[in-house]
C-alpha cells in the first residue's frame, strides 16, 4: 500500500471537517474512503453502547444491519477487538462466528466472510466503538501494512470527536439545564426509537425539543406504533430522569378503579379499602406520569385529573386532606379527543390542557424503509433467542415487509418476525449457521395486503359502531341493574360459569354474588 493514496484519502476526510455534514453523512464519507483506500467488501463503524455495539454506518453490508443491535458478550470477534488497542485480524480459519456472515449487501447465497479485520475507535484513552473491515476472500488483507488502518482509526475518532462538540454546541441551552452527571443517556437497546424516514426524523427532533421541557405531552398514533417508546424517550430526555416513570393504561381498569388508581384512597373509603394507599400521581411525585389511553377516561374523572394538572393538589379517596405533588404529565390515545369532545365524550377543558405539545407517532406504511430497519432489530433479538448464527432476509422478503400495509404497525412487525424465524427454524432438518427468511415465511403472499386493510377498516368500522352506543335513557335503578346484569354473564362466560372465580374478579364476596345474581335474575 503506497503511502500516496493514503494521503490523499486523509486529506479528502481532513477537509470535510470543516463541511456542515449530517453526522450519518459523515461516517458515510468516512467508510467510503476506507473501502476505496482498503478494498473490501463491507465496511462499519459501531458504537458502544454499555453491553452493545450499535452500527452507525455501514457500506457494502445489507440495509437492516443499522438496525441491528448486538450484544457484545455473544460475538466473541467483537469481544476480541475491543480487548486490544491496536489493529486484529482474524484468520481465515478462525472458528468464532463472524457476526456479518450472510449479510454482504447484494448477494443473495449464504455467503460467510473468511478475511476480518478491526480496531478500537478510542477518544480520551477509552473505546468508543469500532471500525470493521470484511471480505470474502480470505487474502484480500494481505497487502494492507499495518499503521494504515490505525491511521484510519485515528482519523474516524477524530471526526467522532468533531462530531460530538457539534451536538453540545446545538444543544448547548438543553445540556446547560442539565445536571453535571448527565442526565440524557442514550436509550438502551430495548428502549430505542429506531428510524431514519423523514416522518421519523422529525418526531426525533420534536422529542429532543420537548423532552427538556416541562410540558404536558399528548402522544397520538395508531395501536402499535411505539407511543410509549416515545414517551420514555420524553422523560430521559427531562431533569427528571433520574426519577421514575410511572404509567398507568386506562383502558385496562374498571371505571369504578380508575379514581383510586390515580389518586390513591384511605383505609375504609370502599369496601375492600383496608389499608391506606398511595395513587400513581404520588408515586410519580417528582417524576414523569404516563397516561396510556387517556381517551377511555370517564368524564367524571377528567374533571378531577383536571384538577390536579391544574392546582398539583390531589385528595385520596375517602380522605379531605390535600396532598401536592410535582408531576410532569405525557399522555397517549390512539382516538382523535377533538372529536371525543364534539362528541361529548372528553371535556373540552381536559383536552387542551392535555395537548398543550401533541406529538403524532407515524404509522409504519408511513415511514419507508424504516420498515428494513426495525426488521433487522427484531431479527438480531431472535436470533440471540433462538441461538441461531445469524437471521436474514432474502430480497423477496425486504420486498414483502416493504409492500404490506402494516395495519398493526410496529408491534404486529414485531410479532411477525419473531414467529417468522421460529416457523423457519422449525421446517428445517438441522440447526443452519445462517438462517434465511422467505417471503413464504412471513406469510406475506399477494393478496394479504388487501385483506389486512380490510380487516383494519373492519375494527375501525365496529369500534365506531361501539362508540356510537348511547347511554340508556329512563330509570336509573334499571339501568345500574342492566349494566350488573351484563357484567355478571360476562365475568361467568369467561369462567366457565365458576361462580367462586366470578366473585374474585368482580371483587364480591361469594355469597353477595349469589344474592345479586337471584336479585338480577340471573339464578
Amino acid at each position: 500500500m503506497t503511502s500516496k493514496p493514503l494521503l490523499q484519502a486523509l486529506l479528502g476526510l481532513i477537509s470535510d471537517l470543516s463541511l456542515a455534514l449530517p453526522e450519518s453523512e459523515r461516517y458515510r464519507r468516512l467508510l467510503n474512503a476506507m473501502r476505496r483506500l482498503l478494498p473490501c467488501d463491507a465496511a462499519a463503524l459501531l458504537r458502544l453502547d454499555g453491553e452493545w455495539l450499535i452500527p452507525v454506518a455501514v457500506d457494502g453490508l445489507s440495509e437492516d444491519t443499522l438496525g441491528r443491535r448486538f450484544r457484545i458478550s455473544e460475538h466473541p470477534r467483537f469481544q476480541a477487538l475491543l480487548s486490544r488497542t491496536s489493529p486484529t485480524r482474524f484468520p481465515a480459519d478462525s472458528p468464532l462466528p463472524d457476526p456479518y456472515d450472510g449479510l454482504i449487501s447484494g448477494r443473495h447465497d449464504h455467503l460467510e466472510v473468511h478475511d476480518c479485520l478491526g480496531c478500537p475507535l478510542l477518544i480520551n484513552q477509552q473505546p468508543w466503538g469500532l471500525l470493521t473491515l470484511d471480505a470474502l476472500d480470505p487474502a484480500r488483507f494481505d497487502p494492507i501494512e499495518p499503521g494504515t488502518l490505525e491511521a484510519f482509526a485515528s482519523l474516524a475518532a477524530a471526526i467522532v470527536t468533531v462530531e460530538q462538540h457539534i451536538a453540545r454546541l446545538a444543544d448547548t441551552v438543553q445540556l446547560e439545564r442539565e445536571r453535571a452527571d448527565g442526565l440524557l443517556q442514550a436509550s438502551a437497546p430495548n428502549q430505542e426509537l429506531i428510524g431514519r424516514s423523514p416522518s421519523m426524523l422529525a418526531l426525533l427532533d420534536q422529542v429532543k425539543l420537548v423532552g427538556p421541557s416541562e410540558l404536558t405531552v399528548l402522544i397520538t398514533g395508531e395501536t402499535g406504533v411505539g407511543k410509549e417508546l416515545v414517551a420514555q424517550a420524553l422523560h430521559k430526555a427531562s431533569s427528571r430522569a433520574k426519577k421514575a416513570m410511572i404509567s398507568l393504561n386506562c383502558a385496562a381498569l374498571p371505571d369504578a378503579l380508575v379514581e383510586s388508581e390515580l389518586f390513591g384512597h384511605v383505609k375504609g373509603a370502599f369496601t375492600g379499602a383496608v389499608t391506606d394507599r398511595r395513587g400513581k400521581f404520588e408515586l410519580a411525585d417528582g417524576g414523569t406520569l404516563f397516561l396510556d389511553e387517556v381517551g377511555e377516561l370517564p368524564l367524571s374523572v377528567q374533571a378531577k385529573l383536571l384538577r390536579v394538572l391544574q392546582t398539583g393538589q390531589l385528595q385520596r379517596l375517602g380522605s379531605d386532606r390535600e396532598h401536592r405533588v410535582n408531576v410532569r404529565l405525557i399522555a397517549a390515545t390512539n382516538r382523535d379527543l377533538a372529536a371525543e369532545v364534539t362528541a361529548g365524550r372528553c371535556r373540552a377543558d381536559f383536552y387542551h390542557r392535555l395537548s398543550v405539545y401533541p406529538l403524532r407517532v407515524p404509522a409504519l406504511r408511513e415511514r419507508n424503509k424504516d420498515v428494513l430497519l426495525l426488521a433487522g432489530y427484531f431479527l438480531e433479538q431472535n436470533r440471540s433467542r433462538l441461538g441461531v448464527g445469524g437471521i436474514r432476509l432474502d430480497t423477496d422478503a425486504q420486498a414483502a415487509l416493504l409492500a404490506y400495509a402494516w395495519p398493526g404497525n410496529v408491534r404486529e412487525l414485531e410479532h411477525l418476525i419473531g414467529r417468522s424465524a421460529l416457523t423457519a427454524l422449525g421446517r428445517l432438518s438441522s440447526r443452519p449457521r445462517i438462517l434465511t427468511l422467505t417471503r413464504a415465511d412471513l406469510g406475506l403472499e399477494p393478496g394479504l395486503q388487501q385483506a389486512a386493510v380490510m380487516r383494519l377498516d373492519a375494527v375501525t368500522t365496529e369500534r365506531a359502531e361501539t362508540e356510537r352506543t348511547e347511554v340508556p335513557a329512563g330509570d336509573l335503578r334499571q339501568a345500574v341493574d342492566s349494566l350488573q346484569r351484563r357484567m355478571i354473564e360476562d365475568c361467568l362466560r369467561r369462567h366457565d360459569n365458576h361462580w367462586t372465580a366470578a366473585a374474585r374478579e368482580l371483587g364480591l364476596d361469594r355469597a353477595n354474588l349469589s344474592r345479586l345474581a337471584r336479585r338480577l335474575g340471573l339464578r
